[in-house]
């Protein structure tokens, strides 16, 4: 006679009872969950009740009209797509370094690498890997970069994330992938009349424009051969968290304002802007891809972070070869 309980599900039917719940979430409906995974709905329905008498829990409530999830069902549902997640980067791992890619990769990067620097090295990624589609999600903090802005990963369902500036969260595993140096400029038009700065201290009576999220009312200069550090403090006439806004305005002539050499390199050599203080410059930036730490990994986050690891250097190389 078998000593196993009514409610004992064998190890390996308890993934396919977990995928198929997950399934039925996101679908809507058992009828819909079925049609997606090519089964009939009577077999849906028994994975789903097999599931709760094996977790003794109630995950669904169901009427002729309506389908929700309980408590139980949505803490289930959370860690049901970790646990599926985990278990197919446990597969991934397994096969090997030549499994090819496949699935969703959620991205999280800032506007303006998103935006410019990084799409031809995700493109390249995509071209060589086409069973894996991309979300691309481009998010900047609006918060001071003394604060911790790391993204909700098992929450959001989100793979890794591109960060500039310094990691402070120590629950993150983090890559530092290159380092963007940063200067001080100004439309010609702002200049027109003024004697060019040579000094930092002469930057303090200029108009400015501050990047919220990286620097607000005072920058920090530091001198490239001389090591000599020089503190800025100013009140700005415009603020703003895109870096791109702060570009442009910039560019009109309403006020000076500290970048990255490689969103400046097009302006420089346009003559659209000029480097005030040339011997002066902040501290580089360091870029980061950051994603929670785990056993085993999917192949494609690990091809992506082997990807950025190679073009972001490389691409940002050749964007501030100009100046």
């Amino acid at each position: 006679m078998s000593n196993a309980t009514p409610h004992a599900t064998a190890p390996a039917d308890r993934i396919e009872l977990m995928e198929t719940f997950v399934r039925i979430v996101e679908a809507g409906s058992l009828s819909a969950a079925a049609l997606q995974m090519g089964a009939t709905q009577p077999t849906v329905s028994r994975r789903l009740q097999a599931l709760e008498r094996s977790l003794g829990l109630r995950l669904l409530q169901r009427s002729t009209h309506a389908m929700t999830l309980t408590a139980d069902g949505e803490r289930c549902y959370e860690g049901a797509k970790e646990l599926i997640a985990s278990w197919k980067a446990f597969e991934s791992e397994l096969r090997g370094a030549d499994d090819e890619p496949e699935g969703l990769l959620r991205v999280i990067a800032p506007h303006a690498f998103g935006q410019q620097l990084l799409v031809g090295p995700l493109s390249d990624y995509m071209r060589a890997h086409p069973r894996v589609t991309v979300e691309w999600l481009l998010h900047d903090s609006t918060q001071d970069r003394t604060q911790d802005s790391t993204p909700d990963f098992v929450g959001e369902g989100i793979d890794c994330a591109i960060q500039v500036g310094e990691v402070t969260d120590p629950s993150v595993v983090a890559i530092k992938l290159s380092e963007v140096p940063r200067i001080v400029v100004a439309a010609p038009s702002l200049m027109d009349g003024r004697a060019m700065p040579v000094h930092a201290r002469e930057l303090a009576g200029l108009p400015w424009l501050s990047a919220r999220n990286f620097y607000r009312t005072e920058v920090l200069l530091s001198h490239v051969d001389t090591g000599e550090a020089h503190r800025v403090s100013f009140r700005p006439r415009f603020t703003t968290d895109s870096f791109y806004a702060l570009r442009s305005a910039t560019v009109r002539g309403i006020g000076i304002g500290l970048m990255s050499t490689w969103m400046l390199a097009d302006e420089i050599a346009a003559g659209r802007l000029v480097q005030l203080a040339p011997q002066w410059r902040a501290a580089a930036l360091p870029v980061h891809l950051i994603y929670p730490p785990s056993r085993f990994h999917p192949a494609r986050l690990r091809r992506f972070i082997e990807a950025m690891r190679a073009a972001l250097p490389a691409a940002l190389a050749e964007v501030t070869r100009p100046i």
